[in-house]
């Protein structure tokens, strides 16, 4: 077997993967990102590249076309409104899943060719206030630093980062580091308890937005107990007078903390030189996100602690090129390497090097506004490459309105189906990651090839391909005349060489002479490169630039909706979503409710709640926890209109964005909450595809076919009819169990012998074991032993799923817990639960630590 190297397309830690054809994949132990390992998503990749469901010719308005006609369309109709409208009258939004390549030859057309800077991408959602702080602080969107640094720390910061689900190798990472190191610390500053807290030494419940009130109480701290480091700040920090004065006037008891919290954390932080704080989306995701960085970034410059060894602020990066789309402008407020739009010299740099006729002269629509002016008529042609802003955007359903509003639509994506590609004029199709070649940049500025294992499917092809031949329709042929991916990369290193004269931190020299087939992971400027090391930065003074920062003041409804992600899936579930293993963790939408607040809307377990923002809601899967604070309520991201009926969590999300950055503020919603009163509750499995159709329905992959649950206001009159219609069993034998003094109904459709599907009714959320009515689907089970819920003898109820690699249940930990397990290692041996990528290994320790609480007396 001879495996590619390549690397993973989720996040942005950008793991190496060794992957063949076959659906063989393993972690590249020799890739400094990972060392060999992976996480779940990762693991299952070989189950995600089947062409079920996959757009594999270029469609039309819904039919069938060549590439010849769909390309002249997009030109035609690209070239029709700039003419007739201007060049801000089109707009790019594309995607941190495209490769630097691909992002490269958009933004040059865009931008140099088309002259608007109407591009902006869904890195906008996840790391622009991130980039917006750099800038301020630094003067560039500098990210100081390395995976090392995370090995080599005496304490580790982790501020709205649930890295165990989110970032789960460098969990693992750091895990280990702490299993050899026991004194190292870790703190996790998070609203929510999360599997990242179980690693934590500390977890600090801060308010929603009360990072400000932290870092300024923790700056005021470190002036007054003589921490900061005044040399330092002498020749190297300006605004250092300004940022104390604004952190002095803030109250640290704002964050939500108490003072005896507050001060161990200070303590900690005071005391030990080698800190590394690590940042995501709890803090970018904000209003007042880019002066949350800043708070932080001001802690790290007042004591010197960045650009050496172990210590400095670190923002991971959520998608697997989001940093490769900042370095190449893919930003609509940047020019590429990381050049400034309003800068009038480095625009005339730029043309120049491409030799294009206009350059854009001010920024473009960001995300936001870029869909705001798509529903006020003045986008005329909006293309989408690789991403799905009608699910994804704050306030989905008005996004999923503006760009039906649009006259031209074009979606460049690998799947027939998507919310977005519904909404679509032409639909082009695209290789995907294994078909296509190209370059990421992770998190800690290493690039690495991506390359591909699998053949082209039908007539897709590279979006960097698909984007040239448009310009050539367009007239720019000679630009845009490239082979392959290689000449691209090229043509932007070259374009670096060029722009070196202005001095900024952007320097690909490195891979001036790169052999591209066989590129290794490696970092710019150079690897092991320490940015900052000795005190230059990029403000024309030379010197970083500390905030001062003031404490928002924050108005809440009677719910704070926070969003995020589940551990074993992926934005809107387009590939993670192909794998049964992945969703039989958590298969359908939910939202965390508070016991308190639970018990104040009469919630019972298993009943769906009814979120509503004034203007939309959504239906979700109450999940009672007390790892959400009182009043705050916390969903995932994933589900889709093609998997959910009324469950998309972003057509509750406001539309506010940070002032600075642009970024929405998707972890702040105000909301209200009720319980939602079905007349009947359903659970469906079957061997066909079943389509969300009820008040409150969610569709999931399993293992044997699909399963869906089910909601709705009013019952159906017949409930065989109603079973048959939900399943798409049209055939075979019917076994019923109905009883109308009850309202229960279970039905089994069988054919030829095989069970086809089951179906499952109640007045109440339906209770019975999942796990057991999905592994009869396709068997040669007895109709009534299925409805029963009866399975093989002997053969034990495995619970809901925990560990995703081998399909272990709570219920099979729980019972080698009571054999004797103690450990997360015995877990292992006896179940092999937590043995491959370790993702599970949060909820493992979860459960020892309950095993182990006393039983309370009665």
């Amino acid at each position: 077997m001879s495996l590619t190297r390549t690397t993973c397309p989720y996040c942005g830690v950008g793991c190496g993967v060794l992957a063949d054809a076959d659906g063989t994949i393993k972690g590249d132990p020799e890739h400094p990102a990972n060392y060999g390992r992976l996480c779940s998503k990762g693991s299952a990749l070989g189950e995600t590249i089947n062409l079920d469901g996959r757009l594999l010719t270029p469609q039309i308005r819904g039919q069938r076309a060549s590439w010849t006609e769909a390309l002249d369309l997009v030109a035609d109709e690209f070239s029709a409104a700039v003419r007739d409208h201007g060049p801000d009258s089109v707009a790019f939004y594309v995607s941190g899943q495209l490769l630097t390549e691909d992002y490269y030859v958009a933004n040059k057309l865009m931008k140099g060719f088309i002259g608007s800077a109407n591009i902006d991408t869904n890195s906008r959602l996840c790391m622009a206030s991130s980039v917006a702080g750099h800038k301020r602080a630094f003067g560039s969107d500098t990210v100081p630093g390395t995976y090392d640094d995370l090995e080599e720390a005496d304490l580790i910061v982790l501020v709205g980062s649930n890295l165990a689900w989110c970032h789960p190798v460098l969990h693992q990472r750091i895990a280990a580091v702490k299993e050899k190191r026991p004194d190292l610390r870790i703190v996790n500053i998070d609203p929510r308890l999360t599997a990242t807290s179980e690693l934590a030494d500390i977890h600090l419940k801060i308010s929603p937005d009360g990072d400000i009130a932290l870092f300024n109480g923790l700056l005021a701290y470190l002036v007054a107990e003589g921490m900061v480091d005044t040399d330092y700040i002498t020749a190297n920090v300006s605004g250092f007078d300004e940022a104390l004065a604004a952190a002095k006037t803030c109250d640290p008891t704002e964050s939500g903390l108490s003072a005896r919290d507050l001060l161990q954390f200070y303590a900690l932080w005071a005391k030990n030189r080698k800190v590394v704080t690590v940042y995501s989306q709890g803090v970018n995701q904000s209003e007042c996100g880019t002066d949350k960085v800043n708070a932080i970034l001001n802690c790290h410059l007042a004591t010197g602690r960045v650009g050496a060894p172990g210590c400095g602020p670190f923002s991971v990066t959520g998608q697997p090129n989001a940093m490769g789309g900042r370095e190449v402008g893919g930003l609509a407020n940047m020019l590429a390497n990381h050049l400034d739009i309003e800068n009038s010299g480095h625009r005339d740099a730029v043309q120049m090097f491409w030799e294009s006729p206009t350059i854009c002269q001010q920024p473009g629509l960001k995300a936001v506004d870029l869909f705001e002016a798509c529903a006020r008529g003045k986008i005329k042609a909006l293309w989408v490459m690789s991403t799905n802003p009608a699910v994804s955007m704050p306030d989905a359903n008005g996004v999923s309105d503006a760009i039906a509003n649009v006259p031209f639509v074009v979606v460049s994506d690998i799947m027939a189906r998507t919310d977005t590609g519904d909404l679509a004029d032409v639909l082009l199709p695209a290789t995907g990651w294994g078909e296509k070649d190209g370059t990421v940049t992770n998190s800690e500025r290493r690039v690495s090839r991506q390359r591909a294992f699998l053949p082209t499917p039908g007539d897709a092809r590279p979006d960097w391909k698909i984007i040239c031949d448009v310009a050539a329709r367009m007239g720019w042929g000679d630009a845009f005349s490239y082979d392959s991916p290689s000449e691209v990369f090229s043509e932007y290193i070259a374009l670096s060489e060029a722009t070196r004269t202005f001095g900024r931190d952007l320097d690909l020299s490195v891979f001036a002479d790169a052999d591209y087939a066989a590129l290794l992971p490696t970092q710019w400027p150079q690897n092991n490169h320490r940015f900052f090391a000795d005190g230059k930065f990029y403000h024309p003074d030379g010197k970083a630039r500390m905030v001062a920062i003031a404490t928002p003041i924050r108005s809440l409804g009677s719910f704070r909706l926070n969003t995020g992600r589940n551990r074993d899936q992926w934005h809107t579930m387009t590939r993670t979503g192909k794998a049964p293993r992945l969703g039989a963790h958590l298969a359908e939408p939910y939202v965390e409710v508070h016991p308190d607040d639970a018990a104040a809307l009469e919630l019972e377990p298993g009943d769906l709640v009814q979120l509503n923002n004034g203007a939309n809601d959504c239906i979700l899967r109450a999940l009672v926890t007390p790892r959400v604070a009182q009043g705050h309520l916390f969903a995932p991201m994933h589900w889709t209109r093609q998997r959910t009926s009324r469950s998309m969590i972003n057509s509750v999300t406001p539309s506010q964005t940070d002032p600075v950055s642009g970024q929405p503020a998707l972890k702040s919603g105000s909301v209200s909450a009720t319980r939602f009163k079905g007349a009947w509750y359903g659970f469906a499995a079957s061997l066909f595809e079943m389509r969300p159709t009820a008040a409150y329905s969610a569709v999931a992959r399993t293992s044997t076919g699909w399963q869906i649950e089910l909601a709705d206001l009013a019952c159906p009159d017949d409930w065989t009819v109603e079973a048959r219609r939900i399943t798409g069993v049209s055939g075979g034998e019917v076994a019923a169990i109905e009883d109308p003094a009850t309202g229960l109904a279970r039905i089994a459709m069988s054919e030829r012998g095989i069970l086809q599907a089951v179906f499952f009714a109640a007045p109440r959320p339906v209770a019975l074991s999942r796990s057991k009515a999905i592994e009869l689907i396709g068997t040669s089970a007895a109709p009534f032993d299925a409805l029963a819920g009866r399975i093989k003898l002997g053969q034990p109820d495995p619970g809901v799923q925990v560990c995703a690699c081998f399909n272990v249940g709570r219920n099979t930990l729980i019972t080698a817990i009571g054999h004797g397990s103690v450990s997360i290692e015995d877990l292992g041996a006896q179940t092999c639960a937590g043995t491959n990528c370790g993702s599970c290994k949060p909820e493992l320790a979860m459960l020892l630590r309950n095993a182990a609480l006393p039983v309370a007396a009665e």
